[in-house]
């Protein structure tokens, strides 16, 4: 059973590492909480790791790059598993071909700058336009302030009709970017499947993250499976991902589900049972926000 806590100090003492999730967990796009800050620098300062686990679609060297600009120091955090990096083997293993398609914003552009030379192997990936691309990789929507995944229904009867398959390099179906709440990778990819379409995932909760996590971790320090936490708001990413891990996880309750949990500080027990036993996921713990 899901236990609701008030703060993260109350249980991090059972914990040596936290796999931490970005988005809504310890920032809004925009800026960090303050609050969330403030829990991992005493979870930091009595020791703990914390290894961000992020369903970006960039690889580490970009997710810093935009930690840095909204102001997450980098002494917060010992190192970080992007969904990103995750895609970058499968690209790199030819999954979708040599050439390949880049569906998503130019931001996103670093996933092919930042390929490491080490994986690639002598192989050589080339961006192309659609009608002679071997396969799709998909990083987002080209303007998700705007557009919805009904928006491609072209291009993906299209792609689906050559038999190209879809990287998704961020599994997450929404975000919430400050105020608006987006569509992101995933839902792209959820669709191009519905129309027949074969879409591959590598970010949470699939295990190659967990995997590239794990072995991040292990860089630092020795930490064994029941004693790591993770920390996140997606019932569906950071709580699957946990559970199928055999992780103890952290539901911040505040985040995507603050609606349907009725989340005012902290959530609303009858509203978050209800909540988690429509998933069929259950976290170790629950709080509203980080803190």
């Amino acid at each position: 059973m899901t236990k609701i806590i008030s703060s993260f100090s109350e249980i991090s003492s059972r914990y040596d590492a936290a796999f931490v999730d970005l988005w809504g967990c310890l920032h809004n796009g925009y800026e960090p909480f303050a609050a969330a800050v403030a829990t991992l620098e005493q979870f930091r300062d009595r020791g703990g790791k914390i290894i961000l686990l992020t369903n970006s679609p960039r690889p580490r060297p970009s997710v810093i790059r935009q930690l840095d600009k909204i102001g997450v120091a980098r002494d917060l955090y010992h190192d970080v598993a992007a969904s990103g990096d995750a895609s970058q083997f499968s690209l790199a293993a030819g999954d979708v071909g040599s050439k390949v398609y880049h569906l998503g914003p130019d931001r996103d552009l670093g996933f092919f700058a930042d390929l490491p030379a080490d994986i690639l192997k002598g192989r050589e990936i080339t961006r192309v336009p659609l009608d002679q691309a071997e396969g799709i990789v998909c990083t987002g929507l080209f303007d998700d302030d705007y557009e919805t995944p009904d928006d491609y229904r072209a291009t993906f009867l299209y792609a689906k009709n050559k038999g190209l398959k879809l990287l998704c390099t961020n599994p997450d179906l929404i975000v919430d970017k400050g105020e608006r709440r987006i569509f992101c990778a995933g839902s792209l990819a959820q669709a191009y499947e519905e129309m027949g379409g074969t879409s591959l995932y590598f970010g949470k909760p699939w295990p190659a993250i967990y995997d590239l996590a794990r072995r991040r971790l292990a860089e630092i320090a020795d930490v064994q499976d029941q004693r790591i936490i993770c920390i996140g708001d997606g019932i569906r990413t950071d709580i699957r991902g946990a559970i199928a891990e055999d992780l103890d996880s952290l539901f911040i309750t505040g985040g995507l589900a603050a609606m349907e949990t009725g989340t005012v500080g902290q959530p609303d027990p009858k509203k978050l049972n209800m909540y988690i036993n429509a998933a069929q996921l259950s976290p170790t713990y629950a709080i509203g926000h980080l803190r």
